[in-house]
């Protein structure tokens, strides 16, 4: 039944419910049963069993079961799995002060060091809220006990943790690829140099910003630095077996020795063997490791459910349809598309998380890709920067609230927005140069796995 009309309405009526708060995965099922009942009806039931007598239930089914079957999914367990015993084992805040002593005599050091301990801890985890919390309770009281403005290092700590939804091996990515069919090597090695990219702006931004305002990030005390010898010792013990235990899992993905899913379970068991040589592995931290685990995967196994579930509906009565009919009336250049499509997912960024907008409304720029001509890795590592945004941008800016849920009365909200504004724009900035440099994401999987051919 195409009906255009009721796919907008579904469309504009599920934006509504989020906003007010309803669950987004059980309010997308609850949507796509609802419309589709409507959608697949045909006629009035003459038994009390025919009122399940709609294909809407085969397909609920159906989708549940190829979520549970999907190959590429499996990964994400495991890379939770890892990152929440690294979490849990005492290594990132060794890592932090560790870094913090050996960037002592840089300008915003402190920062630096929260900004490196983000990217690393990323690359083990790919979990922003977890990223957030963790470096709010330890990087935010460092920096405050050392006089740093409270918008600045919130700022700090909030663009650092959203780097895991982009540097490999990232969740996100994986739910990229499992939505567009893509190849999650190819995704992983094209997300490493943007992912480089705005790690280091970060880092340029905090070094100049200080530099011209040293107020804002006092150096460190001389006599609270220990010998440079200790320093470097603490360096290598916090720092290098974590790195080695990521590049190794990002190494056997991008080298084809391994799939994510077996590439993750080598981390999975990596991070706990870290976590034993710390002696920080006890039977509670790993029940709590498995149980937000479980909880997490869950959530990502029912947003699938609901998004295709709501998305296939949505399509049957014409809503993709109509849209790229929309789009395409336009004649647009093939640039002119994309920055289209990245202003819409840059707006709605502002009430909806980077979920909602992967798996509800990218689906409707994919199928254009082959109209403009445009390499759909590019385009997904445009999305992926795009999305920081939906965690930087109020008045959602997910890390932020992360923040404010760790710090409570210590700072204001809006303080912490005032942080994140620069990070937003240097986002931006990054977009705009992989827009006009496309090797910076097109060059290592090409180089890797050959030319992609669409």
């Amino acid at each position: 039944m195409t009906n255009p009309e009721v796919a907008i309405l579904m469309l504009c009526l599920f934006i509504v419910l989020v906003l007010l708060g309803f669950p987004i995965a059980f309010t997308l099922i609850a949507m796509g049963v609802a419309f589709g009942y409507y959608a697949y009806y045909s006629g009035p039931p003459e038994t009390l069993s025919d009122i399940f007598n709609n294909n809407i239930f085969y397909l609920l089914n159906q989708n549940t079961y190829s979520v549970m079957e999907n190959d590429t999914l499996v990964a994400i367990p495991l890379f939770l799995f890892m990152g929440y015993v690294v979490e849990r084992a005492n290594i990132v805040d060794r890592l932090f002060f560790s870094l913090y002593m050996a960037a002592r005599n840089l300008p915003g050091s402190l920062a630096i060091a929260a900004l490196i301990t983000c990217a690393v801890f990323s690359t083990a985890s790919g979990i922003v809220g977890a990223v957030v919390t963790l470096m709010g309770l330890l990087a935010y009281p460092a920096m405050a006990n050392a006089k740093y403005e409270k918008s600045f290092a919130s700022g700090v700590i909030c663009a650092g943790g959203t780097l895991g939804i982009l540097i490999p091996p990232s969740i996100m990515l994986i739910v990229y690829a499992a939505i567009a069919e893509l190849s999650p090597l190819r995704l992983y090695a094209a997300a490493v140099f943007p992912g480089l990219m705005l790690a280091g702006l970060y880092i340029v931004y905090v070094m100049i910003r200080v530099s011209l305002n040293p107020s804002l990030a006092p150096k460190p005390n001389m006599e609270d630095v220990p010998p440079p010898r200790q320093i470097y010792l603490d360096l290598l013990v916090s720092f290098v077996p974590l790195t080695v235990l990521i590049m190794l899992v990002l190494g056997s993905i991008l080298g084809g020795l391994a799939t994510p899913a077996e590439a993750a379970a080598m981390g999975a068991l990596g991070g706990l063997v870290l976590a034993i040589l710390y002696r920080s592995l006890t039977w509670t931290k790993v029940k709590e490791s498995v149980f937000l685990t479980a909880k997490a995967t869950a959530m990502v196994c029912w947003l699938f459910v609901g998004s295709w579930t709501f998305a296939s509906v949505f399509s049957y009565l014409g809503g993709h349809d109509v849209i790229e009919a929309w789009v395409l009336s336009m004649n647009l250049e093939p640039w002119q598309f994309l920055v289209l499509a990245q202003l819409i997912i840059f707006i709605l960024g502002w009430p909806l998380e980077w979920s909602e907008i992967l798996i509800i409304f990218v689906p409707i720029f994919l199928p254009m890709l082959d109209t403009f001509g445009i390499n759909p890795y590019f385009f997904a590592m445009l999305v992926a920067l795009n999305l920081q945004t939906s965690f930087l941008t109020p008045p959602m800016a997910m890390s932020a609230y992360y923040l404010k849920g760790v710090l409570k009365k210590q700072i204001e909200l809006m303080e912490i927005f005032k942080g994140l504004m620069p990070y937003l724009a240097i986002v931006i900035l990054c977009m705009v140069m992989m827009y006009q440099f496309p090797g910076i994401a097109l060059w290592f999987p090409d180089y890797l796995f050959g030319e992609f051919v669409q």
